[in-house]
């Protein structure tokens, strides 16, 4: 087995540890709702269970995930001169009126910095990764 066998995203490695029980996390409550969207990544590698999962580890926090494909951004595309109209347009389909229509005391999760600058562009909104939200759990106290 090669080393890339072992290669876990952070998501997926903190969801098979606790899904082990040696995850061990004391986490508090840190809002009522997050909206999450999933980075290309985490879908190309069918990783936004572990996610879902991870954020399911904050007490009372129920979970939104965004049916959205690429966030429009890929990188630099987004602010190319020439891809910025496409890149909005992706964003539009359903990841930035998701964002909007969200009240002002969800979470707006996403781990992709492409995304978080999507987001942030298109709506005004402050994404966070997920290891920032878990960190506000453990800070919760």
């Amino acid at each position: 087995m090669g080393l890339a066998a072992h290669a876990l995203l952070f998501e997926e490695f903190l969801a098979r540890e606790a899904k082990a029980g040696a995850l061990r996390l004391p986490l508090k409550p840190v809002a009522k709702r997050a909206l999450l969207h999933g980075h290309c990544h985490q879908k190309s590698f069918a990783a936004m269970g572990a996610v879902e999962n991870v954020l399911r580890l904050v007490p009372d926090l129920a979970l939104d995930t965004v049916e959205s494909s690429c966030c429009g951004m890929a990188g630099a595309f987004g602010y190319g001169t020439d891809t910025i109209d496409v890149s909005l347009k992706m964003a539009e389909l359903s990841l930035l009126p998701a964002v909007r229509k969200a009240s002002a005391d969800t979470l707006i999760c996403a781990d992709g910095v492409s995304c978080r600058h999507q987001i942030k562009h298109g709506s005004g909104r402050e994404a966070l990764h997920v290891a920032r939200v878990l960190a506000m759990g453990l800070d919760a106290r």
